[in-house]
């Protein structure tokens, strides 16, 4: 544009030396001065009006001298008048320049702003939904809105043994979806694609994009970009195809890689989504199974233990009727060895029972009674049926209620469950000929129940799992769940069992239960 203007410049100063001073043909100079608004460049129509000014100096000194150094002063009056309108096109012109720039640049300023505008509102449409596929879908349907496209094609590398799935959605149909090896056109693009990081603009202007353009359908352009792979849910690169005989606005690109960005911060959501529904059915199954496998053990357990209680108690019924004589006198010996099969017995027995109430408190079946009752009989009751078991291994078993009423509230069956089982492991831990003592005492708004002995005692590493389940084995015969029952019981009542090394020999089990108020 400067060359032209310059050049019509100079073939209007030409004609100017050649014509008479009087037919001022300098007026032409305006022509190029404005012609050079065109180019938008404020300094080609500064430097175009000084030209012209010196010009038309130079052509009207060369008019007079050529009539013999005579100057008409109409001449010099026109030649001053152009002058001044060069002066005014160049200055109309720069004022023209400036109010087109600014109209572009508002222009463009709409532009942009409309192109922001539609990227939220394609940014929010595609992040409405959490589902990995709609995810997929609304950011094809929303490029083409977007990027004004004929068609978009999706291509996620999400099963690294399997080709990739190519989802396609043209402008106006519904989405397709494909699982087949790449074109090798289509696969070198999406490899520089993922490769450069950045957004390709594929044109018809060489062979290499004529032939990934033919494989595109004949598209006439295209822009590939990848979305950034923030997550573990696969690569995945999208497309942008212009139909024949259209193009991609300038700016495109730019909106592209924008979308790409926030369609990422969509997929990864959705992704996250996705993976926690799928981890929820897992636990949810894996919860259900361990549901039906308790449901089985429970009932294996409850079965297996009413089995074997039933004969348990024909047993102990039958051995101590013959020990009250119903079938006769018995010799001595007979009697001791009734009387440590009816200990056996009992043991047995109450080792089933044990398991019975495990199964209740592991299942949340525990017992819901609460009552108001005195402890001193259930302590005595506890050493009463566990006598026969202390008398067969030698051991003077005695009961010494302090106080009474030992008020407490909670379930007396399960209370009676706790003391005997702490009487048993002391009855097991402790050699012939030695001593266990229950005491019963209340203190302050407790009531204690204390089981002493002068046993073997427990080693100093095992009592902090002591409580705990299998953890508490004392005895030869112990299924090491006894303690663990009367920690469950004690806390289900408000109450704590304690253990307490026994100078200078022996265990003291303490069971500290809530008084009942009066």
């Amino acid at each position: 544009m400067g060359l032209l203007c310059y050049a019509l410049l100079i073939a209007a100063w030409i004609v100017d030396l050649f014509t008479p001073q009087l037919f001022v043909t300098a007026i032409l100079f305006d022509g190029p001065i404005a012609l050079s608004g065109l180019a938008l460049k404020p300094r080609l129509t500064l430097q175009l009006c000084i030209t012209a000014q010196v010009l038309n100096v130079i052509a009207g000194y060369t008019d007079g001298a050529r009539a013999g150094h005579i100057w008409d002063a109409i001449a010099i009056g026109d030649r001053l008048l152009a002058a001044a309108s060069f002066a005014l096109v160049a200055y109309l012109t720069i004022v023209a320049q400036r109010l087109a720039r600014e109209a572009g640049e508002s222009n463009g300023r709409a532009r942009q702003v409309a192109i922001e505008r539609t990227l939220r509102a394609a940014t929010g449409r595609v992040r409405e939904t959490l589902n990995l596929d709609l995810v997929r879908r609304s950011i094809l349907s929303e490029t083409i809105a977007l990027l004004h496209a004929a068609s978009t094609r999706l291509i996620v590398y999400d099963l690294p043994a399997e080709p990739p799935l190519v989802i396609r959605l043209d402008d106006g149909g519904e989405p397709s979806y494909t699982r087949d090896a790449l074109s090798p056109d289509i696969a070198s693009l999406v490899a520089k694609t993922r490769e450069d990081g950045a957004i390709v603009h594929v044109t018809a202007d060489d062979a290499v994009g004529r032939l990934r353009l033919a494989a595109l359908d004949g598209a006439a352009e295209a822009l590939v970009g990848e979305i950034p792979e923030q997550y573990a849910g696969g690569a995945h690169v999208l497309f942008a195809i212009a139909a024949p005989g259209t193009s991609f606005d300038a700016g495109t690109a730019a909106a592209m890689k924008a979308f790409l960005e926030q369609a990422s911060v969509a997929l990864e959501q959705a992704y996250v989504f996705t993976e926690l529904g799928r981890r929820n059915d897992e636990i949810a199954a894996s919860r259900n199974e361990t549901a039906r496998t308790t449901d089985v053990i429970r009932d294996m357990i409850y079965t297996l233990a009413h089995d074997l209680r039933t004969p348990l108690v024909a047993a102990g019924v039958t051995t101590k009727q013959a020990l009250d004589g119903a079938f006769g006198v018995l010799p001595d010996r007979y009697s001791d060895v009734l009387r440590a099969s009816q200990a056996s017995n009992e043991e047995a027995r109450r080792i089933v029972e044990t398991l019975l109430l495990v199964a209740r408190y592991e299942t949340g079946e525990e017992s819901r009674v609460s009552e108001r009752v005195d402890a001193g009989p259930l302590l005595d009751t506890a050493v009463e049926e566990l006598d026969p078991l202390a008398r067969s291994n030698a051991i003077t078993l005695r009961s010494e209620v302090r106080d009474a009423p030992l008020a407490i509230t909670g379930d007396p069956h399960e209370i009676r469950r706790a003391l005997l089982n702490l009487v048993a492991n002391a009855i097991a831990a402790t050699p012939r000929n030695g001593n266990v003592v229950v005491n019963g005492f209340a203190d302050a708004g407790d009531v204690i129940l204390q089981v002493t002995d002068d046993g073997y005692g427990v080693q100093p590493d095992r009592r902090e799992w002591l409580f705990q389940r299998f953890g508490g084995t004392r005895g030869a015969v112990s299924s090491g769940l006894g303690l663990y029952i009367v920690r469950r019981i004690a806390e289900k009542h408000g109450g704590s069992v304690t253990y307490g090394p026994r100078d200078p020999q022996g265990s003291v089990f303490t069971l500290r239960l809530p008084k009942a108020q009066e």
